[in-house]
């Protein structure tokens, strides 16, 4: 199974992309965050999950693990197959999603294009049990207060990386430039001095 993947943007049509890896091109559906990250430097990664059907064997990429253990919660869904699990992550970010499936929000949920009422009630049935505490936490900081620049962002999956949740690590950004931190070195320095 290709889990991961990184290289030059070939083409794109839609949401598909090829991507070339040491002379290979591999076609990946991708959610609309990580079409848009590969679209803007016509370079990057994804994380992939690899379908195998009757029909052929298919790849679709994200932008973060996160992204992708969202996918795999959706696609546990009965009715929910990879395109409509990638039809969802596209129509909200991942953060609002967590929020509306914990709080059975089914109004939010079926304005994603595709997505009827009776899917949208589904998905909340079935997972408002798998999306644990800190994914909630992780939706309300989120939706208060997403990292806006690269920057933020890369802070945000270096404090994911040592431990801290998304919300935390969220929340230590915000705190680091509110005291006026201005690269990612001192961000992270501040963010780590005050959230040990």
């Amino acid at each position: 199974m290709i889990g991961y993947l990184k290289g030059n943007v070939l083409y794109n049509a839609d949401n598909v992309v090829i991507l070339e890896n040491n002379g290979v091109g591999y076609e990946v559906c991708c959610s609309a965050s990580a079409l848009q990250n590969l679209l803007s430097a016509k370079k990057g990664e994804v994380y992939t999950y690899t379908a195998v059907r009757e029909d052929g064997i298919f790849l679709y990429g994200f932008v973060s693990a996160e992204e992708k253990n969202m996918f795999l919660k959706l696609i546990s869904v009965s009715g929910v197959g990879p395109k409509m699990g990638i039809t969802v992550l596209s129509g909200m970010n991942l953060s609002a999603l967590a929020l509306a499936i914990a709080t059975s929000d089914v109004k939010t949920l079926s304005k994603i294009k595709g997505l009827g009422k009776k899917t949208a009630e589904r998905i909340i049935l079935e997972l408002r049990e798998k999306i644990n505490e800190g994914d909630a936490d992780t939706s309300l900081a989120g939706t208060l207060s997403e990292p806006k620049a690269e920057v933020d962002e890369d802070a945000v999956i270096a404090l994911m990386s040592l431990g801290f949740t998304r919300g935390e690590s969220i929340s230590g950004v915000k705190a680091a430039y509110a005291a006026g931190a201005t690269d990612i070195k001192d961000v992270l320095s501040f963010a780590l001095r005050t959230m040990r």
